[in-house]
């Protein structure tokens, strides 16, 4: 947007420098900027209507009552949404609000912090997310000082499917506690769906720093938005985006099967850049809701409220469309088991029986146990009452808003797999597979990741390494640079089975080489050799010139699988730094872990 001089109170000077300004603020700037803004107007305000009052205000903390320090750690982006809207909301109620990544922020002006929000994700199995590490490790450390003047709060983000639910939040909850820092609020650890939890926890911290309510918090904080955008569209309110192609990218005679889906965001205003997610909220098979229904011997058709506003769906429907039933959790055992006398769930659910829950839940959902642990005494509206809702499923977006206007593309593969006696798959990936045609709707939202994005320098260098799936970026990535005419160089390593069957994409990549929008290549297929080659392998072979790459500045993407594939390409990087650097194991690590802290090394994994 370009200010008009000839309808603002603005000379031709200044239009010019906020029209260069503007531009260049990040969303978190602007929130700082408009909070500032209303605390200058406020200060002002107060002095005009008590000058005599003015030698007071000076040496005090004038307009704005405190100041509040609002820190996340993000993976995919859900956590940094939250500390936006928080400090957004905080600003709104005149609050001067500071907005980091905990990446960004320098840990040496922690003691200057009087009123600290940590909004936080646990990634994996416990660990904090990339842009959390080197603060966590930092806090947990020698050097983390005294915070007896400290006031803080925990919002914590997780998935209570995992053993370490929310295990990143609890360290940074407890950490503060024992370097003496006193809690504004109670930590409050919230499951995937997490909108009202996140509400009520800010609504805490609101009344516990003692601020004058305008009115509901509720609604102001579920009625903005989770991301940064204008449209009305967001993960609270979906986007019902209609199905332009759904094709399988992979040849006959694959063991595998990838769709490629386009989807029309026409007439959403919803928009997205290179690196970011699209949120979607799928729907469970038919068939197995029919199941549940029959084992349980429920009726389809009765009505039941599934949440807080009181709104009414037919049974089965809300077990498609509404709740989550392919996961078994801790939490979900524990209330279950209130709804039956089997000896065997109460055993099970008992803290000595920690490692046999586990064993139970992992491969298991909704079906197993119910069959596995009747009779039930319970209604069917009081046992789906203990049921998640259903989560979005997040995917890399593998298009450019640039070049393919009013659209999104996914790239998916399909899960199918058989454990505990039954074929089991995923719900979303099969969805689309089996049963989502062009001409069908999908509820969908844009998911903003700021942790993986191109670089702002077009001449910079990039690596990207994404073997199946973890294409999908990339295909964006460079589908944007060729719109845009970037010049840096790029570097692409791929990775899947078979070059015959499962290169995705594959005259598309060569098309780029041609034009030279995509500098090289280099493909591993595991399955074409006797001797399985993965996309590390192919990196070692050329670490001499992907090392020079990287000290010419290049940035380093992954996209994939955290548990093993990621893992192994993070410990190749490594030893690559190590060998062609010259370098110990210790300062490879210092080198990567720089790199990090600069950008300069990022993932998307999952």
């Amino acid at each position: 947007m370009q200010l008009q001089v000839t309808n603002s109170p603005f000379s031709q000077e200044q239009a010019e420098l906020l029209n260069r300004l503007l531009p260049t603020l990040s969303e978190t700037q602007k929130i700082w900027l408009t909070g500032y803004m209303t605390a200058v107007q406020s200060q002002s305000q107060s002095l005009q209507t008590a000058p005599e009052a003015q030698s007071s205000a000076q040496s005090s903390e004038a307009a704005v009552s405190k100041e509040v320090t609002i820190l996340y750690g993000s993976q995919t982006g859900n956590a940094q949404a939250l500390a936006e809207n928080a400090g957004k909301t905080l600003s709104e109620h005149g609050l001067k609000v500071t907005i980091s990544s905990m990446n960004d922020f320098k840990p040496n002006q922690l003691k200057k912090v009087k009123n600290l929000l940590i909004v936080v994700s646990t990634h994996g199995e416990g660990t904090p997310p990339d842009n959390a590490l080197s603060f966590h490790e930092f806090l947990h450390g020698r050097r983390a000082p005294k915070l007896d003047d400290l006031s803080f709060s925990v919002l914590s983000l997780g998935d209570s499917s995992y053993e370490f639910f929310c295990q990143t939040g609890k360290d940074f909850d407890q950490k503060f506690e024992d370097l003496g820092g006193t809690r504004i609020h109670p930590r409050s650890d919230c499951d995937l769906d997490y909108d009202e939890q996140a509400a009520e926890w800010l609504q805490g911290v609101l009344d516990s720093l003692k601020i004058e309510q305008g009115g509901s918090l509720e609604s102001s904080v579920q009625s903005s938005s989770l991301q940064v955008t204008e449209s009305v569209y967001s993960r609270t309110n979906p986007f019902h985006a209609e199905v332009l192609e759904n094709l399988n990218l992979n040849g006959r005679g694959s063991n595998k099967e990838t769709r490629h889906l386009e989807l029309s965001l026409e007439g959403s205003g919803l928009s997205y850049e290179p690196g970011d997610s699209l949120g979607v909220f799928p729907e469970n098979d038919p068939a197995l809701a029919d199941l549940l229904i029959q084992v349980m011997n429920w009726d389809a058709d009765q009505e039941i409220t599934v949440n807080k506003s009181g709104d009414v769906l037919p049974l089965k429907k809300a077990l498609i469309s509404h709740y989550e039933l392919t996961v078994l959790t801790k939490p979900l055992l524990e209330q279950a088991a209130k709804f039956t006398s089997n000896a065997e769930l109460q055993e099970l659910t008992l803290p000595e029986q920690k490692e046999k829950m586990k064993a139970y839940i992992e491969g298991r959902d909704l079906l197993d146990l119910v069959r596995d642990f009747g009779p039930w005494n319970a209604s069917a509206e009081e046992f789906v009452s203990i049921l998640r809702k259903m989560p979005a499923r997040l995917y890399s977006i593998a298009s450019s808003l640039s070049a393919n206007p009013d659209e999104v593309h996914l790239t998916i593969g399909a899960v199918r797999y058989e454990t505990h006696g039954r074929k089991r798959s995923g719900v979303c990936s099969i969805l689309c597979a089996e049963r989502l045609q062009p001409g069908d709707t999908l509820p969908v939202y844009i998911q903003r990741n700021q942790n993986f994005k191109l670089p702002q320098n077009p001449d910079t260098p990039i690596i990207m390494v994404g073997p199946g799936t973890g294409i999908a970026p990339f295909r964006s990535f460079i589908q944007e640079r060729e719109e845009t005419g970037a010049d840096g160089k790029s570097w692409l390593f791929f990775g899947d089975q078979h070059f015959v069957t499962d290169f995705l994409y594959q005259t598309e990549w060569q098309k780029w080489l041609e034009n030279e929008v995509l500098t090289r290549m280099d493909v591993a297929f595991s399955r074409d050799t006797n001797e399985k080659v993965y996309v590390q392998h192919r990196m070692l072979e050329q670490s001499k010139e992907l090392f020079k790459w990287i000290q010419e500045g290049a940035v380093v993407y992954i996209c994939g699988d955290e548990k093993n594939m990621a893992h192994d390409v993070h410990n190749t990087l490594l030893e690559i730094i190590e060998n062609e650097g010259g370098m110990s194991r210790e300062k490879a690590e210092e080198y990567l872990a720089d790199m990090q802290q600069q950008k300069r090394y990022q993932r998307d994994v999952y």
